[in-house]
């Protein structure tokens, strides 16, 4: 079946966190379904529906049973890799051991050999000290542009939000973060019963949103800073006084400064994305989000883009290859 098996996941895992019952109150809806609504019952041979799903039950048992295998398959070679790995590893540290045990511990050297070890030493630490004043000048330059850099930032975003720990905001009524691909929404209501599906209003369209309580103004009802896919978005209730909205982006190479255009904006250049999400991505992606994160950094110390730095180095080049032309009146963009 494939995808097609994945299909219908995102409504079903809506109906399924619905039925406070869990799986038995799932289940008898479905059979409720087919009863009210459909001839599932009567509209065949006497046995055929017991038999269906009697068959529909045996496949996808075995199915479940054969997954459960393989994993368990899959995890016992990994322990038996892991195993032999650290076995390996700890006869090689046995095996250095040894030799480090039967090598000499003391060489002594003639005067010869100890002057020319001292004059060795004395020299590294001369370079070691010019490294170090290079390191620091070049540090010191580095921060005095980017000081220079943050102030017209600063200037450029006055008024702008700091992202919260999950790079979206904390706002008074609600609260939401955000990744590259998606946006998470969490909205509590301060109520004295535990809520149900049947008491809350949510509603997802591409390029809106709207959630409250029924019977009360919504806490939100406006345009999204961008547009979502429907499909793949979901809703839920938990502990019976937060609605937690889940969005999936459209465009999965941007992030929002606010989640909808009422909101105050944030400032997007204080982002942080965390390491574990980009190795989530795919090749191709990874490489481009590197490449904005490092652009980004460029840009906050007042150093060149990839782009810039590009073109830079083929003007260079190509100045060292024709030395007879002159460019001491030329400009450059």
């Amino acid at each position: 079946m494939g995808d097609d098996e994945e299909k219908y996941d995102g409504m079903l895992l809506v109906m399924a966190q619905q039925h406070e019952g869990g799986v038995q109150e799932l289940v008898n809806t479905f059979f409720s379904f087919l009863r009210r609504k459909t001839d599932f019952f009567t509209g065949g041979e006497p046995g055929a529906p017991e038999k269906l799903v009697k068959e529909a039950f045996a496949h996808h048992s075995e199915l479940a049973l054969r997954a459960q295998k393989e994993k368990q398959s899959r995890q016992e070679k990994e322990k038996k890799e892991k195993a032999e790995q650290a076995a390996k590893l700890k006869a090689e540290e046995e095996r250095k051991r040894k030799e480090a045990e039967n090598e000499p511990r003391i060489k002594e050297l003639t005067d010869e050999e100890a002057d020319r070890l001292q004059t060795e030493i004395d020299q590294r630490k001369v370079e070691e000290k010019k490294e170090e004043q290079a390191a620091a000048a070049e540090t010191s330059d580095k921060a005095d542009k980017q000081s220079d850099s943050e102030g017209e930032e600063d200037e450029k975003d006055k008024g702008k939000m700091k992202p919260n720990s999950g790079n979206g905001a904390d706002l008074p009524d609600y609260r939401w973060t955000q990744a590259l691909s998606e946006v998470d929404l969490l909205v509590p209501f301060d109520v004295k019963f535990r809520l149900k599906g049947k008491d809350v209003v949510v509603d997802i369209q591409r390029r809106s949103l709207k959630v409250g309580l029924k019977g009360h103004p919504p806490v939100i009802d406006a345009l999204l800073y961008n547009e979502v896919k429907v499909e793949e978005s979901s809703w839920l209730i938990e502990d019976g006084k937060v609605v937690t909205v889940h969005l999936e982006k459209i465009n999965k190479m941007e992030w929002w400064n606010k989640l909808v255009t009422t909101d105050p904006e944030i400032n997007t250049k204080k982002i942080c994305p965390e390491n574990s999400k980009l190795s989530d991505l795919d090749g191709e992606t990874r490489s481009m989000v590197e490449k904005m994160m490092y652009d980004q950094r460029q840009k906050s110390m007042g150093l060149p883009t990839s782009e810039e730095q590009k073109k830079q180095d083929i003007l260079k080049k190509f100045m060292e290859q024709h030395p007879e032309m002159d460019f001491s009146k030329a400009k450059f963009s």
